[in-house]
Parts: structure tokens; sequence; C-alpha cells
């Protein structure tokens, strides 16, 4: 059973002997921590750079924000006129502003996204623009059109998409908390459409051959080895050293935990990342999915992650005396519908390892990134930053529940 000594910040549990001799080389470097994803790796040692500068964040108002557009325009689309500028809520890492351009044809609608200096989730607005121009065609997504992935136009990184319609949750008796994807719950008959769908478009993000696209910002582990995980827990872990602003007991045994136990990735597909309510829209008079959003995590693995990431209880909600997976299905539904719709097989021990990586993943957002740039007052949404703190004692709830019964086994 984990504990944790709050003095020395050491952790003590039981431990197999088998497993002693594994723990003790991953200590000693034997598995390779810095094996990233070189596009990752340049965006980590990009932020620290950037952090460095100590520079305070101000947010854009509308007025400036018309002006930079403008200029964009100016030289990328010259026939075309920029107007009703406005800030839009949602997100709680990029700055998003909604906007018009009007030329001889009519008028679109587009979203502006912009990276502060410090965010709940730091990415790359290049792959996120690539990710959307190859997927979508082949799933409802928004189209990325323009993109400043340096920050040369804009002032910092920003990509512009167009705009989709849909909700984030239902009107007829909504529930669950403002910030989206948050305990949302649906309405029977609702989730009964949706589910399904939801379920089905993302097992076609996984079956696209990611191969035939055009991805020049990505690059693929190797199939049949434990690299995709590898990549993953190295990614986040290196967050986590780099954002903490406490150190935790708890984080240290979890990271070790997923390094003795990292899983084969017998096929890379496209992971979203961030898969799940509140991430998607929908139309609720036709009872369908509208758009796919925040690609931001988008990378190649192992399509358990997007699994391990919907079954967070965070996203989870309890209804008609059922625990429902993002509000919309129980567990082994949500596992038997998405092997019937993608014809790949869950294995539950990978699972259950992406499970636990998701819930570290998502403790390092929200106890270390996100209260660290809320501190640094280098995020517009410092408020919401500090805000999303406790929810990462959800997970670690989790994180400790799940860990305690590994050590068992």
């Amino acid at each position: 059973m984990l504990m944790a000594d709050d003095t020395n910040r050491t952790a003590r549990f039981d431990i197999p002997r088998q497993k002693e001799t594994a723990m003790t080389e991953v200590i000693a470097g034997a598995v390779d921590t810095h094996d990233l994803e070189p596009a990752i790796q340049q965006l980590l040692d990009r932020k620290s750079a950037r952090i460095e500068s100590n520079v305070t964040y101000q947010p854009l108002t509308a007025v400036e924000v018309t002006a930079k557009l403008r200029d964009f325009f100016a030289t990328e689309a010259p026939n075309r006129t920029v107007n009703d500028v406005e800030r839009i809520g949602g997100g709680a890492s990029k700055e998003q502003f909604m906007f018009t351009l009007h030329d001889t044809t009519g008028v679109e609608k587009y979203i502006l996204r912009m990276d502060p200096i410090q965010t709940a989730a730091e990415t790359d607005r290049q792959r996120e623009f690539e990710v959307l121009n190859a997927y979508s065609p082949h799933v409802p997504a928004p189209r990325a059109d323009w993109v400043d992935h340096d920050g040369s136009r804009f002032g910092q990184p920003a990509a512009i998409m167009n705009f989709l319609s849909g909700v984030t949750k239902p009107s007829e008796k909504p529930s669950g908390p403002k910030v989206t994807g948050l305990g949302t719950s649906f309405p029977a008959g609702l989730r009964d459409d949706i589910g399904p769908e939801f379920v089905s478009v993302l097992a076609r993000i996984h079956n696209v051959d990611w191969s035939a696209c055009s991805l020049p910002s990505f690059a693929a582990p190797l199939a049949g080895t434990t690299q995709a995980a590898l990549w993953q827990i190295n990614w986040m872990s290196r967050v986590w050293r780099d954002d903490h602003v406490q150190s935790s007991a708890l984080a240290a045994v979890t990271e070790r935990w997923l390094r003795l136990n990292l899983p084969t990735c017998d096929a890379v597909v496209m992971v979203h990342g961030d898969y799940r309510t509140g991430n998607f829209l929908f139309n609720e008079e036709e009872r369908r999915i509208t758009a796919i959003l925040d690609w931001e995590f988008a990378h190649l693995g192992d399509f358990h992650e997007d699994l391990g990431w919907m079954v967070q209880d965070l996203y989870a909600t309890r209804q008609d005396g059922r625990d429902l997976v993002c509000g919309l299905m129980e567990r082994d539904e949500l596992i038997a519908s998405y092997e019937a719709a993608s014809g790949r097989t869950v294995n539950r021990r990978t699972l259950r390892w992406y499970e636990i990586y998701c819930a570290y993943k998502c403790y390092a957002i929200t106890l270390a990134t996100s209260i660290k740039a809320a501190r640094d007052g280098s995020n517009h949404q410092d408020v919401l930053l500090s805000w999303l703190a406790p929810a990462g004692y959800r997970f670690s709830t989790a994180l400790s529940s799940m860990i305690s019964e590994e050590l068992k086994s």
C-alpha cells in the first residue's frame, strides 16, 4: 500500500521481489528516459527557453487581435476583409477568437487559436494544422487554413481554422460544471444516438492510413516495440520535472511503475490525445456529431491511449444507476462498441497501462503545468487554471488506488 512521507517526500511500498532488479535498472538509467519524438523534444526545449524570459503575459483585446488579423490577411488573402472579432470562451490552454472573413462570394466564420506564454497543455500549432488537414476529410473536424507556427505574425504561435456549428452539452436539463466535459450528462435518448457515433468516429480516426497523409512534423514509434509507450511517459515525466511546484512521491512511484510495465504497440495509429465529452460538437435536433475538436495532443502511437483517456473518472457520470464513460456508455459497452467499429481487439492489460498513464498525464497537467502557469501570470486563464488544481487530487486518488492494486498483483 502506498504511503507518502511528507517530511522527506519519499514513498514506501511493497513491491514483488522479482521486480526489484527491473526497478534498479530504471533508476540506474538502463531504460532510456530521454527517448522522445523529435518534435516533442523541440517543443519542450522551446517552452523552457521561453519561460526563462520571465515575461508576464498580457491577454490581447479584440481590438488588438483585429489589427493583427487585418495585417495578416493583407498579405495572405488581400481580397478578404476581417470583421466581427470577438473572444470566445472555452479552452484552458489557448486564447481563442471568432471572426468573419468577407469577400465577393460571401461570409465565412473562422476561429483563431493562439498560444499564451505558458499553458495547461504545451503543444505545437504546426502539428495541429497538419493533423486537422489530414483528418478533416475523413472525420467531422475543423479545416485548418492558415498557421503562424513560430509566432512571427501574431506574436505567439497561432492557427486559423473554419468555424463549425454545434454544442458541447445538451440544453435539455443541463447538468455538470461549466467547464466543458467535466461531469456532463446526456438525456437517455440523446446518448443512445451520440454514444455509438462518438465511438465510431474514434475508430475511423484510428483506421485512417496515416502513412498516406502529409504529416511532416510527426514521427512514428516502432511497431512491435514498447517505444510508443516509452515516448509518452518520457513526454509527461519531462513535463512534470519542468513544471511541478511541489514534489510528489506519488508522481515518482507512478512513473517508475509505468516504466517497469511498458506495453508493446502492435500497430501504430493516429492518437487524438484528448478524445472525450467536451471536445466534440453535436447538433441536438439531428442528434449527430458535427466536429471533433482539440487535436493539439495528437500523435502517432497506440490506440489504447485514447480509450485510457476516455475512461478517466473526471469525465464520467453516474446516471440511472450506471457509471457512464464520458456520460455516454458503460465501460464494457464502450470496449465492445469500439472493437466492433474498429475491427481491433482491446488488450485489457495494455488498456490498464494507458488508463494509469492518462491519470498521470492529467495529474501533471492539473497539479504541475496549470498551477505553474497561473502562479507565473503567464496565461489568460489564471483563475480557471487555479480552479483546475483540486481536480488533480481526483487523479491522485485514482493513481494511488490503481498503483496499489497493481503492486499487489
